[in-house]
């Protein structure tokens, strides 16, 4: 199941809570994209993964909750009792708990659940899980961490060094941009105004340390890389959700809710 590789989040009193999600994964890995895809979560629209039935980003548009997971590092579950992590942005925008008694089944995780005005993240790195209130601002979640903290630089001798590369450069780019102000019935470029060029990949290539839209290849013909892109904005009185399956088009970009 392949998963958010950055979560851009902005949360601030009082104002619309702004989340860009990068989905890497292997590129033939099969998908659809957002909808209602399930019957038991009928409120919820997100892309489906095909090979597992779960979601990467999930939106609840009556809520007004959005649920994205992000890969994480740590020790992964038994290969017996592994199940998908796929179901954790539904129940996370649904608004149900996590079921501790899973966790010992599911590989490392960040599960960010946010909200108007607030938002949580919960990792899980197959021993321990932390959940904490992030503070009002603008935060990068990557598979190593949330920004800021000491996980993304105790990892950059162990390949990470592209995380801290994209960190130092998107993170600054993005809190000093003009924060959007998304609303219904606008193009999605106008809509996202300074943060659409960024979550289009800043003009900067794929094989770049810093990339935000990656592609690796792997050998034997295939390839990793960043499948799609989602920008969710979630107010009292309204939710948008933009989506393209063809990140680095801005053209491709279309409204879902």
């Amino acid at each position: 199941m392949g998963f958010m590789c950055t979560a851009v989040l902005s949360v601030e009193p009082g104002r619309p809570v702004l989340l860009a999600g990068v989905r890497d994964e292997l590129t033939d890995r099969e998908w659809e994209p957002p909808g209602r895809h399930w019957a038991q979560y009928p409120g919820l629209v997100g892309g489906r993964d095909l090979k597992a039935g779960g979601t990467w980003l999930a939106v609840s548009d009556q809520d007004r909750r959005v649920g994205c997971v992000l890969n994480a590092i740590g020790t992964m579950a038994p290969a017996a009792t592994r199940r998908s992590r796929g179901g954790l942005p539904l129940t996370a925008a649904a608004g149900k708990p996590l079921d501790w008694d899973e966790l010992a089944d599911l590989d490392p995780f960040h599960l960010l659940t946010a909200e108007p005005g607030r938002a949580i993240i919960q990792s899980w790195d197959g021993s321990e899980l932390t959940e904490r209130t992030l503070p009002a601002g603008l935060h990068i979640v990557v598979n190593s961490g949330l920004a800021g903290d000491p996980g993304p630089a105790a990892h950059a001798a162990n390949g990470r060094e592209h995380e801290l590369a994209r960190i130092a450069h998107f993170l600054e780019r993005f809190r000093s941009a003009a924060r959007p102000d998304p609303r219904p019935g606008q193009p999605v470029a106008d809509a996202w105004g300074s943060w659409f060029p960024l979550v289009n990949g800043d003009g900067i290539g794929p094989d770049d340390l810093r990339a935000l839209i990656v592609r690796r290849d792997l050998g034997g013909g295939r390839t990793w890389g960043t499948t799609s892109l989602s920008l969710v904005c979630l107010a009292p009185d309204t939710v948008r959700y933009d989506f393209t399956g063809q990140p680095g088009d801005p053209a491709s970009w279309y409204p879902v809710l």
